[in-house]
């Protein structure tokens, strides 16, 4: 056999026991005429030690011919260590080896596989079969793992079914670009892969099966970041004859559950915010609340004093950063608002005043504003001595997000993100659509198979275009630290509602009929009221370990590029296979 113990489990009690263990040599200590090596696999590390006199000098001299990363088997004896290693679960023992095969060499590999490696991403992307040994990402992906399994087991408690829908299905214009398929059976007919189960799973509640979940692969054709990906995993669910309240509480639920089984956290139970409130409040529909610095808004005592950048404004807004105005000199200031009028920002400037001491204050705006003015503004913020204040003016919207990059900003400066500190939250009481200037349409701010609230279907049937954009969705989404982690809403199951909504969106009546006339047709036979949410299963993963990228919670991510380096693709097919697809190929192409 090639192990009866892995390399993690070892321990003094074993001691006198003779074992076989098998796994990757992670360092080699020789001091000649003893040698010791750092054997590895997943579930840890143990130390073999060669003794020149009790080994045997064949077998001592063959071990000598190891190196990093080298496939060995060991049979020995485990002995007490004479240096113990607290830091290590196995490193009260070692083996005393009598017994060495080498399994398979290596070639010494491009960057340490270690803890903290001198790899960076790309290269570690290349060779990802070697990044996955890492204990870090070894950790990551059995933790992501263990999340799939406690989703499984606590949605079978609720009654949901597991279900799998279609991976090759038909392109709809809303929403991402989708990755499409061509047919080689249909000429000039593709298949899109899914950017979600939406009308699938919706189809399953007109079919009667009441709850559904699956973890799913989604695909979408977008510029990638961090927390983006072109191929991603939800969790999907849906729910039939239930209520918006119904939904959260069985999704907040789920959330407690994989807290406590995978972290030992206990959350609260999760406040809820409607859109508005957010917005006003942080500037943001996924406001990270684990610390304050909410926005006050300063029209009434900002403007009319004869400072246009202020009396010409839309909103005067701003956060006060407790304790900051002696930590930000001049040329600090400059430098975060040269940060904030950063193209991917977009701030005209930024506005500051300092609270100092004896009731004076130091500010960029003291040309407009006496200290009896500032005064006022201090009363709004609650601030006291050594606090500053950080202002900006504009379009109510565009303004709202610069101050939220800024709040964000500060809030990492001054630390006040802790990773382990869980600050869970309900937004709820979305707009249903919003309007496009460039386009001159409404768009579904979710999508278009959301619900109005009750209470708002009679006007979305017959309110003229103003009306429209006052609608509010039967819509929600939970955000943890600032991050959205699921998303969902109440459906229309009505087709005349449905079709109204398509209308809306700029479907003309073919239209909506070609791409989703399946749908609507089920409608007509019996749709029960239905709703779900779905969480980005990789995002969530992410922010339960307190990180900010994705990628080390997915064995075979994919670049910026979104481009997979370990097996170079995409890449081109041959003429064989475009030809059986029916895909022409210039002559130019062909050449590039």
């Amino acid at each position: 056999m090639y192990r009866t113990h892995n390399c993690g489990e070892l321990r003094a009690e074993h001691v006198g026991q003779e074992v076989t263990l098998s796994g990757w040599v992670q360092t080699v200590r020789d001091k000649g005429f003893m040698m010791w090596i750092d054997l590895r696999d997943r579930y840890g590390k143990t130390q073999l030690l060669f003794n020149e006199e009790q080994t045997g000098e064949e077998l001592f001299a063959k071990a000598r011919t190891v190196g990093r990363e080298f496939v060995i088997k060991v049979t020995g004896e485990v002995i007490e260590r004479s240096s113990k290693n607290p830091d290590m679960p196995t490193g009260d023992v070692e083996i005393l080896v009598t017994k060495f095969d080498i399994l398979n060499a290596a070639k010494t590999p491009p960057f340490t596989i270690e803890d903290n490696t001198d790899g960076g991403d790309e290269l570690r992307m290349k060779y990802r079969y070697l990044d996955i040994r890492r204990n870090p990402v070894q950790q990551n992906l059995i933790f992501r793992s263990n999340l799939a399994i406690e989703t499984r087991k606590y949605l079978a408690d609720q009654g949901f079914i597991e279900i799998e829908t279609p991976v090759l299905i038909k392109s709809t214009p809303e929403g991402a670009r989708d990755f499409v398929v061509p047919s080689r059976m249909n000429p000039g007919q593709f298949y899109a892969l899914p950017q979600s189960p939406q009308t699938f799973k919706q189809i399953l509640m007109v079919a009667g099966m009441d709850r559904y979940f699956q973890i799913v692969k989604c695909f979408r054709d977008e510029d990638l970041r961090a927390d983006r990906q072109p191929e991603f995993t939800q969790i999907d669910c849906e729910m039939a004859f239930v209520t918006q309240e119904e939904i959260l509480q069985t999704f907040e639920g789920l959330t407690k559950h994989l807290f406590k089984q995978t972290l030992g956290v206990d959350l609260p139970d999760f406040p809820r915010m409607s859109y508005d409130e957010a917005m006003q409040r942080y500037g943001s529909d996924k406001p990270d609340v684990r610390f304050g610095m909410e926005f006050v808004e300063l029209n009434d005592v900002a403007k009319g004093h004869d400072f246009p950048v202020f009396d010409n404004a839309e909103l005067v807004v701003g956060i006060k950063a407790d304790g900051q105005a002696d930590k930000y000199s001049n040329k600090d200031i400059k430098k975060l608002t040269e940060w904030m009028q950063r193209p991917q920002i977009g701030a005209k400037g930024l506005v500051y005043v300092k609270v100092n001491g004896d009731g004076t204050f130091k500010t960029s705006v003291g040309k407009f504003f006496d200290d009896a003015a500032l005064q006022k503004w201090a009363d709004k913020f609650e601030a006291k001595a050594g606090d500053m204040l950080l202002v900006l003016s504009g379009e109510t919207d565009k303004v709202r997000s610069q101050l939220n990059d800024l709040r964000l900003e500060m809030g990492r400066r001054m630390d006040l993100m802790q990773p382990d500190d869980f600050k869970p939250l309900w937004v709820v009481d979305f707009p249903l659509l919003e309007w496009d200037e460039d386009s001159n349409r409404f768009h579904a701010m979710h999508h278009p198979f959301t619900a109005p609230k009750k209470e708002d279907e009679e006007k979305m049937l017959n309110g003229d275009h103003e009306t429209m954009k006052s609608l509010r969705a039967d819509a929600y989404d939970m955000v943890i630290n600032g991050s959205e982690i699921g998303g969902g809403s109440v459906r229309i199951h009505d087709r005349k509602l449905q079709e109204k909504n398509f209308k809306l969106l700029g479907f003309t009546e073919e239209e909506a009929e070609d791409q989703f006339g399946f749908l609507m047709g089920a409608f007509e036979y019996g749709a029960p009221p239905h709703g779900g949410l779905a969480f980005g299963f990789d995002r969530l993963c992410a922010v339960l370990k307190g990180q900010t990228s994705i990628r080390d919670f997915i064995a075979f991510p994919k670049n910026n590029q979104g481009r997979d380096m370990m097996i170079d693709a995409p890449s081109h097919i041959d003429d064989t296979q475009l030809e059986e697809l029916h895909l022409d190929v210039t002559a130019e192409e062909k050449e590039a």
